[in-house]
Order: structure tokens, then C-alpha cells, then sequence
């Protein structure tokens, strides 16, 4: 679900009519096209029929969960997904970013930092897909104009933020990546909104799909108290 090169393309799944103004309002401000949908239905209809660069995603909905929808757009699509939720809760951001959200709001929020985040996604996204064609490494092979990822020559689904936290590691082979060069490549925005927590849940997500034993894992492994690193030496494998 790629959008238009002319106008980044956003879908914005919420009840909340005040809020879906003053959201609208400023996205298209800020040069975006954007529909809404007010119900999982909806949404469903809008994603099968439509094209977006980016879902901005309630949590709580009339009809179900934003949860849900979430793990029903991953099956298919690595579009960034941003949660909107009221529950100012660790266990449901967790859980959002667990299932294959890329990054989490909670309600109220300011609306610049609403958009500093919109921005930053659609930049991050628009980043990676201006790399170079290929990258491979340790059976890993990731094809940047596809977006697609290869372990041992079969296709691995990953989300949009694991895609580029996987390429950001094998742009830099054996080199201890500290928790801030990460979050700062991946992130790009001023706002200190994104932890080690996130970022932690990023990596054991990302484990799971490409090591083959994610409790010892050799390819992405952490250096302790300096960060983590894209490991290729044999000799060296092992971390955890």
C-alpha cells in the first residue's frame, strides 16, 4: 500500500468527529491527502479499495479493536501504522508495537507533536526507498527497491519498522550501534518520545523473524551497556 509520489497519502481510523476535524485539518495543512474511517468496517472497505503511505489508528472503535485491524493489515501491507490510544497504559503501547505498529500517541496529545511523528514515519519510510538495490549478509538478504526480505532464499514478513531496522544493522556490519545512533536514524525528529523499552520490543520482534534461535541470537547481537551490533564474524557469535 504505497501512495501517490505527488501527495503522501493518509488514512486516519477514528470515531472521535472533534478529533477527526481538528486531525484533518491539519494533516491536509501540512500537504497531505487523507480519508477517515470511523469504524473497522470502514476501514476494511477504505484499505481494499485504497492506497496509503501511512494509518493513524484508534486503539478503541465501535465495531472492534484497532488491534485487530493491525494484525489484519500486516498479513498483507507493511505500511507504517501510528496508535492513537486513551490508555496512557506500558502493556497496551507494548502490545501495539508487538503486533506490528511502528509508533504510539497517547490521548491528549499536542498537535505538533502529532505531526512531528506523521512526518517523521512518512520520512522514514521515503528514506529507505531511495537506498541502494540490495543488501546482504549472514543469509539475510534484503531486496531495498522491493522491500522485500529473504532468509535463506525464502520470504520473511516483516513490519515497516522492523524492515528498517533490519536495514539500518546490515548497512553497518560489526559496528556497536548505540540505543540513541539507533532510535535517532530510525526516529528523525527532535521529540524524545521513543525509549530503550520501544526500541528493545523492536529488536526481540525482530529476532524472532530472522535468528534462528532468537533466545541466542548471532545475528543481531548486544554488546553490553554499549548497544547492539550486526554480527558477521563467526568467531564472534553467540551474543545474547
Amino acid at each position: 500500500m504505497e501512495g501517490s509520489d505527488t501527495m503522501k497519502q493518509i488514512l486516519l481510523v477514528e470515531d472521535d468527529l472533534s478529533l477527526i476535524g481538528g486531525l484533518s485539518f491539519a494533516v491536509k495543512k501540512e500537504g497531505y491527502g487523507i480519508e477517515v474511517a470511523r469504524t473497522c468496517l470502514e476501514a476494511d472497505r477504505l484499505l481494499s479499495d485504497g492506497r496509503y503511505d501511512l494509518i493513524i489508528l484508534d486503539v478503541s472503535l465501535p465495531d472492534g479493536s484497532g488491534f485487530d485491524l493491525c494484525q489484519r493489515i500486516r498479513r498483507t501491507s507493511k505500511v507504517p501504522i501510528l496508535f492513537l490510544t486513551a490508555a496512557d497504559e506500558e502493556t497496551d503501547m507494548i502490545m501495539g508495537l508487538e503486533i506490528g505498529g511502528d509508533d504510539y500517541i497517547t490521548k491528549p496529545f499536542k498537535l505538533a507533536v502529532f505531526l512531528s511523528r506523521v512526518r517523521a514515519l512518512l520520512r522514514r519510510s521515503s528514506n529507505f526507498s531511495q537506498e541502494a538495490p540490495r543488501l546482504y549478509s549472514n543469509d539475510i538478504k534484503v531486496e531495498l527497491v522491493k522491500g522485500e526480505v529473504y532468509k535463506n532464499g525464502k520470504l520473511i514478513d516483516l513490519t515497516a519498522s522492523e524492515y528498517k531496522l533490519l536495514c539500518f544493522f546490515m548497512e553497518n556490519p560489526d559496528r556497536i550501534l548505540s540505543p540513541e545512533q539507533i532510535l535517532n536514524r530510525l526516529w528523525d525528529c527532535d521529540e524524545n518520545y521513543v525509549d530503550n523499552n520501544t526500541l528493545t520490543v523492536y529488536i526481540r520482534r525482530l529476532r524472532t523473524k530472522i535468528e534462528d534461535h532468537p533466545g541466542k541470537p548471532e545475528r543481531i547481537v548486544t554488546v553490553r551497556r554499549m548497544g547492539y551490533k550486526w554480527n558477521t564474524a563467526e568467531q564472534d557469535r553467540g551474543g545474547t
